[in-house]
């Protein structure tokens, strides 16, 4: 908007270029307007009373969310269940209930208005971070992600050892042990526990195992026992910190959860209880974004498609109960396919999902 000053200026530097013998046009397109506006503004009172758009009255539209329901939203929101999650994962976990309130926009509208637009919990804004190696996983224990952390205690300068193995598919964390030591025998007994747990033993294809450079991951012990298992290893490539980033992005999670004591751990059995109430909330309770917003639990027994589609209902029906507050399709509630590590060169990724009779990715 051009306040009635520079109006007033604007139009008499115009007509003096104007009177001078200046073409109309190329003068007004000079001052930043064309001839139409500095006609409206000559014939109404644009030069006397300045740009009325600011006075103008608004109607709330009829279809705008009450003053109820804003405060319904609000309350849920603050609840203690989801007071440390964030909207995207509020909607589809009340649409799995069968409720459905508003959109993750009219959540994040309404908790901004309140004052409540930061991050949840203790999370601090993303990082980008670079791609790691290329893997393609069509379904679950086709390639598995692993890693190793620190644990802080109440005694400086002494860690626990955190070692967990993540289902690249699913994101479901299939196997984890902490220790009060770093060892390749706890990483080689982790792995075989897992591949039990799993039946890996009786699977046709066995799983990639993808991890670090580190000592213990590539030590002979570790080596071996994939060896016997059928598990192929593979490793982040030379000099890049955050090629394993599924794993990485895991531990990030498990670190900046509420109940995660900043403080330290006070002995080894404090450590393995909150470890192992992490690992049942990661699995059981948490809606994974990567995979639509369904557990990954769900995700690994082949449960996702079944929810997704009672999910889409939910919303189909809120929007023929209020169409007007749709402006267009519902959000796309189809189940992910294949996950990739590293999906830098499509060609090798079409190539692995030929291989097993999937879908080709469209690029």
């Amino acid at each position: 908007m051009i306040r009635l000053e520079d109006r007033q200026v604007m139009v008499s530097h115009i007509e003096q270029a104007h009177t001078a013998g200046a073409r109309l046009r190329p003068a007004c397109e000079l001052a930043g307007i064309n001839v139409r506006t500095l006609q409206r503004w000559k014939v109404g009172d644009g030069l006397v009373r300045g740009d009325r758009r600011p006075e103008t009255i608004h109607e709330t539209p009829a279809h705008a969310l009450s003053d109820a329901e804003r405060a319904q939203i609000l309350e849920v929101a603050n609840a203690p269940r989801f007071s440390a999650v964030p909207p995207a994962r509020i909607v589809p976990m009340l649409a799995d209930d069968g409720v459905y309130l508003a959109s993750e926009s009219s959540f994040h509208r309404i908790l901004r208005a309140a004052g409540q637009s930061g991050h949840r919990g203790r999370a601090k804004a993303p990082q980008a971070s670079r791609p790691p190696t290329t893997h393609v996983a069509a379904a679950p224990n086709a390639v598995w992600c692993w890693d190793m952390t620190f644990l802080p205690t109440v005694v400086a300068g002494t860690w626990f050892y955190l070692y967990l193995i993540l289902d690249l598919y699913s994101r479901k964390v299939v196997g984890w042990e902490v220790h009060d030591s770093d060892g390749a025998e706890h990483a080689a007994h982790l792995v075989r526990r897992t591949a039990l747990s799993e039946g890996i033993h009786t699977a046709t294809d066995k799983p990639v195992l993808h991890g670090d450079n580190g000592a213990t991951l590539k030590a002979t012990t570790v080596l071996a026992m994939l060896h016997w298992l059928g598990i192929k290893p593979s490793y982040s490539r030379p000099r890049v910190s955050d090629d394993n980033a599924y794993a990485e992005a895991l531990f990030r999670t498990a670190k900046y959860r509420p109940e995660f004591p900043a403080q330290g751990f006070d002995s080894l059995d404090a450590a393995r209880a909150w470890a192992a109430g992490f690992v049942h909330w990661y699995n059981v309770e948490h809606r994974h974004s990567g995979i639509r917003y369904v557990s990954p639990a769900q995700r690994h027994a082949g449960e996702d498609q079944a929810i997704l589609a009672a999910r889409h209902d939910v919303y189909i029906s809120a929007r023929e109960a209020n169409p007007r507050r749709w402006s267009g399709s519902t959000r796309n509630w189809m189940p992910v396919g294949a996950v990739t590590l590293n999906p830098e060169r499509d060609s090798i990724i079409n190539a692995a999902l030929a291989l097993q009779d999937k879908p080709k990715l469209v690029v």
